[in-house]
């Protein structure tokens, strides 16, 4: 009679355990489905367009270009994560492995320690060149712009006018005439590299008597310039100082210095999924300049603005949102 009763209650719990298992599959089942229903919800035109990750570089430029493409992106319906902070090469890293769908790249970055290429003078050129070589490996570099962030030759804009010296070429002519007059501020690399002071007199035809050279941290080049103990100094074309100190950076007009235009690189997958994303950022390129980045660097490094606020008023500013 127990062993009946055992073989009962063993009958009993296995099938309660039978019973459990299928409503629990039930309810597995329950929520798949009401997944699905909220897939199709979000296809619908009310919701997001699609997903999209950005990436970005680790200086005030790069976060302010991250920033006005996640904001601009989010107002024209994409779902949009932001990875900014990245050095050169691990931003570049990403984006071939599929860890970011775009970014922005510097032409003379991209020709020299990417496709390891010789540095380009020329923006087109240097883009044409960049732009083959990428769409080989699927990266697809869209409209160029105008912002090109290369080295600069710097004064201070009233010396500048009172010698009359608005060009490299101008400098050039000056020192020749005058080789103990200027003295020039320059970094170590700057000095060191044929890219840097010796290309740049070789190329010109002048050069600055080597007592007349001053190098110096990178840091201390516009202090030192501000404060009178150089009258030339090397420095970056879109540096919020330029501003800040009134100076003003000479044209190289014989297109020495290596073409540094930023251009947003896109990849083929994304652009063959959402097709509209290449028009969107080539409006954003069409809007950027050297001047306007220069002044945006400024409100942000000596302003101190937040990158959001300044990058939603850019694009409010520019009609783009």
């Amino acid at each position: 009679m127990k062993k009946k009763w055992l073989l009962y209650l063993v009958l009993v719990l296995s099938i309660a355990l039978v019973v459990t298992g299928c409503g629990s599959g039930s309810s597995q089942s329950s929520g798949i489905g009401s997944s699905g229903g909220s897939q199709q919800q979000s296809s619908q035109p009310t919701g997001p367009k699609g997903s999209l990750t950005v990436g970005g570089k680790d200086f005030t430029e790069q976060l302010l270009l991250t920033k006005i493409t996640s904001i601009y992106l989010k107002e024209n319906g994409y779902d949009v994560k932001e990875v900014a902070g990245m050095g050169s090469t691990v931003v570049r890293s990403a984006l071939e492995n599929k860890q970011v769908d775009l970014y922005w790249e510097y032409t003379g970055t991209a020709l020299v320690v990417y496709q390891k290429q010789d540095a380009e003078s020329d923006p087109v050129k240097a883009y044409e060149l960049v732009k083959a070589k990428d769409e080989e490996i699927g990266l697809i570099w869209l409209d160029m712009s105008s912002l090109n962030n290369t080295y600069a030759i710097l004064m201070k804009r009233e010396k500048a006018e009172q010698l009359g010296i608005k060009s490299i070429s101008d400098l050039a002519r000056y020192v020749n005439e005058n080789p103990t007059h200027l003295k020039f501020g320059t970094n170590s690399e700057f000095y060191a590299r044929e890219d840097g002071i010796k290309g740049m007199e070789k190329k010109y035809g002048f050069e600055f008597p080597p007592d007349n050279v001053i190098r110096m941290d990178q840091g201390l080049l516009y202090t030192a310039l501000k404060d009178d103990k150089t009258d030339v100094t090397m420095g970056a074309s879109t540096d919020g100082r330029i501003k800040a100190l009134n100076l003003v950076y000479l044209e190289d007009d014989l297109q020495f210095f290596p073409a540094y235009n930023v251009t947003p690189v896109v990849r083929k997958e994304v652009l063959d999924k959402y097709p509209e994303v290449a028009d969107l950022l080539n409006k954003l390129s069409k809007e950027l300049s050297t001047e306007e980045m220069m002044e945006l660097n400024y409100i942000v490094d000596l302003d101190q603005k937040d990158i959001t606020e300044v990058a939603r008023e850019w694009l409010v500013s520019k009609g783009l949102i």
